[in-house]
């Protein structure tokens, strides 16, 4: 029996690198924006009144259901979260640095 190896674990849902790399990338945003959260120690409304969604929304987005958002609605999630990427290019790399306002 063959085995499997994938960088991306979404690679093994789609065949599609384009699809596989937003899932990835929406997953990761996710994952941090609930760090973030957690760690700042905001309730479920303290959130719903800063990203301006009802409470539900909240909690879909705190129990990963990555399906639900699109890449462009978390990056505006983050934003109102007070977070902002900046992405560059250099020594054949691409670095995106994070910044938290705060």
């Amino acid at each position: 029996m063959d085995r499997l190896a994938y960088d991306n674990i979404f690679e093994s849902i789609t065949d599609d690198p384009a699809e596989a790399a937003d899932l990835a990338f929406r997953a990761d945003l996710v994952s941090t924006m609930v760090d973030l959260i957690e760690d700042n120690g905001w309730s479920p409304s303290q959130v719903a009144g800063i990203l301006d969604v009802p409470q539900p929304r909240v909690s879909e987005l705190m129990r990963g259901k990555i399906h639900l958002f699109s890449s462009d609605k978390l990056i505006g999630y983050a934003a109102k979260l007070g977070v902002r990427f900046k992405p560059s290019y250099a020594d054949h790399k691409v670095i995106c640095e994070v910044f938290i306002a705060g």
